[in-house]
């Protein structure tokens, strides 16, 4: 299934139009999933970009053979090392589109949904060392009551952990989703689905996506050329905050506490932060995709050494 049947890209227009002082060059597309950015790309800038994509899930790139895409089965924490056989230039920009993709929470099989019923799995790809099941079923109570607060931002995390807990063994998310939706209070039913953010927390204990980001981000930095550009799609604080945090201390310099009157540490700015506010989707773009409802883009650009 191809091009925006799998994945609408968010924030497309905003992404080509950041990158577009970076033209002509390679761009790494860290998060290829259903190749809906590099699509656009290809149709934006033509011969003037060639995109390298990774992704750690097979299914998603077989997009790649049809858009003429150097395709790299990986996980973008190794980014440096997935890219470094197909580069004879330093890349013009980086781009991530964090998180799940579409296709993958609409497959029931993957297990990543609380509305669906499936396998507890949660793997974006085969490297993943840990399903769900095994987050569910075998961490210590509290060791899931900590990922669920931290990860999922929730502050039922330890009511939800215990429910889980003596509930095992649990065999599907649709019946985790049950179980929390039973340990939650009344009113927490009323709004969104109660299950959410404890499934976010699993997901992102299973992939290690937030080490991931950190570790990706900063191989995309160190490989793009001076004026080259690094953008992050986010859908969730935790990951929105490492982008904002790495931008920043990247376009910080000079370190020296205030006041000194000459620089002693030598430090020099290696960022200019291009997005002071992260861009959001218009009402529009919410109206046509509700998953980009949640989206921030952050964007960086690379100064000259």
């Amino acid at each position: 299934m191809l091009g925006g049947a799998y994945h609408r890209p968010v924030l497309a227009h905003e992404v080509t139009r950041l990158l577009a002082p970076a033209m002509p060059g390679v761009v790494i597309d860290a998060t290829f999933g259903g190749g809906g950015h590099s699509r656009r790309l290809l149709a934006e800038f033509g011969e003037d970009v060639t995109v390298v994509g990774i992704d750690r899930d097979p299914e998603a790139l077989a997009n790649a053979q049809d858009l003429g895409v150097t395709a790299v089965e990986g996980n973008f924490a190794d980014l440096a090392a997935c890219v470094a056989p197909h580069l004879n230039e330093a890349p013009a920009a980086a781009i991530f589109d964090l998180g799940v993709s579409s296709r993958q929470l609409d497959d029931a099989e993957r297990g990543f949904s609380y509305r669906r019923d499936g396998p507890l799995d949660m793997r974006m790809g085969p490297d993943a060392s840990v399903t769900a099941a095994d987050v569910v079923n075998t961490w210590p109570e509290r060791e899931l009551a900590d990922i669920i607060r931290r990860y999922g931002e929730e502050p039922l995390a330890g009511r939800i952990a215990g429910a889980v807990a003596a509930a095992r063994p649990i065999d599907s998310t649709g019946r985790l989703a049950a179980v929390v939706v039973a340990a939650a209070p009344a009113a927490r039913r009323r709004g969104g689905h109660p299950a959410r953010r404890t499934f976010q927390a699993i997901r992102i204990a299973v992939n290690d996506e937030l080490e991931a980001a950190a570790k990706g981000v900063d191989q995309a930095i160190d490989l793009v050329r001076p004026r080259g550009r690094v953008l992050a799609i986010a859908y969730h604080s935790l990951e929105d905050r490492i982008v904002k945090r790495r931008f920043a201390d990247g376009a910080r310099g000079c370190t020296c506490p205030a006041g000194l009157p000459v620089c002693g540490c030598g430090a020099s700015a290696e960022l200019r932060v291009l997005t002071k506010r992260p861009i959001r989707p218009s009402p529009e773009e919410i109206e046509m995709n509700s998953r980009a409802r949640s989206a921030t883009l952050r964007a960086a650009e690379r100064l000259a050494a």
